[in-house]
């Protein structure tokens, strides 16, 4: 007990402070690559910080369980609007000024819709899997092609944050960001342990686990990386980073587990998880894509108050299904 009570303590402090050298590395990458901040903060981010989920899936597909890659996939997504984003907005109004979100947001709500079609009929095939991956690769370069198209005319806002990290070269920043990454997933894998241990140790089923710490920890890079953006007023890296996690969870981690073994999808993934994912997924387009001429919209102290609130309902919900 108390090595797990230790675990959880170092655990969750070695993540704040590797968030913050995480997030100065990608913004100093971001710069001498000559790409925005938001396309960093889906690609680098977004992949560094699923690390944890896409383990678990290639893990848990190999042991012959990959229905576990696909209730941590689909719950880290809803975390990661809902509870990320939530505590995000409280913390910090989040910002959203680059108008590439016009583009984002719009393949996020269709890659969930693609998720349903490959749910629909109670498994995900190893050929969906690979069409998931396949279509991961495609998205992604185009938007880093669409990112070098534009470099020219990066909003002056977006600039006026950036200079801050002019003074970090090339290498110090991919330190930074190496370094960074790897203290998160092992802070957050600890942080994991712990909590399970404890869980455990009082009774609780693996099943709420899972629910609820499991898709929690495995969040935990991408809640301690988005509050760090926000207070450095990396707006757009804390939002990239959500929307470059759920992509990667989406498309990467269930079509890695689904590429080793099938999937057969529980009933409740389509009624109950898919419904939400895809509720928050919209409501994140309504609250936060931008409407005014200047292509700037911000997720204030209320927008993050709804999502935290739903998330909170749902995690609810599903304590009192698994009590009945």
């Amino acid at each position: 007990m108390l090595l797990s009570v230790i675990a959880i303590i170092v655990g969750l402090a070695v993540l704040v402070w590797s968030a913050d050298l995480f997030v100065d590395g990608a913004a100093g990458v971001a710069r001498s690559l000559g790409m925005s901040t938001l396309l960093v903060g889906m690609i680098v981010v977004g992949f560094g910080t699923s690390a944890p989920e896409m383990s678990v899936a290639a893990l848990a597909s190999m042991q012959g369980n990959p229905g576990i890659a696909l209730g941590n996939a689909y719950g880290s997504n809803i975390a990661n609007i809902a509870l990320i984003l939530g505590v995000t907005a409280v913390v910090s109004p989040v910002v959203i000024r680059s108008q590439v979100l016009k583009k984002e947001l719009p393949i996020l709500l269709a890659v969930t819709m693609l998720a349903f079609l490959h749910l629909q009929d109670g498994q995900i095939t190893g050929v969906e899997a690979t069409i998931e991956l396949i279509i991961l690769v495609l998205v992604f370069t185009w938007m880093t092609l669409q990112s070098r198209k534009k470099t020219a005319q990066v909003d002056t806002l977006e600039v006026g944050v950036e200079e801050e990290f002019e003074k970090i070269t090339p290498l110090k920043a991919w330190g930074f960001l190496v370094v960074g990454l790897v203290l998160l997933v092992v802070s957050s894998r600890t942080l994991v342990w712990g909590s399970v241990n404890i869980a455990q140790s009082f009774g609780i089923s693996d099943l709420v686990i899972g629910l609820t710490i499991i898709a929690i920890g495995t969040s935990l890079p991408e809640l301690a990386a988005s509050i760090a953006a926000a207070r450095k007023g990396e707006h757009d890296l804390a939002v990239g980073n959500v929307i470059g996690s759920n992509l990667f969870n989406t498309l990467a981690v269930v079509g890695i587990a689904g590429a080793i073994n099938p999937i057969n999808v529980p009933v409740e993934a389509i009624s109950r998880d898919w419904v939400v994912m895809f509720a928050l997924t919209v409501l994140l387009f309504v609250i936060g894509y931008p409407k005014k001429a200047n292509g700037e919209k911000s997720i204030n102290r209320v927008g993050g108050v709804l999502l935290l609130s739903v998330y909170i309902a749902y995690t609810i919900y599903l304590i009192a299904g698994v009590l009945q």
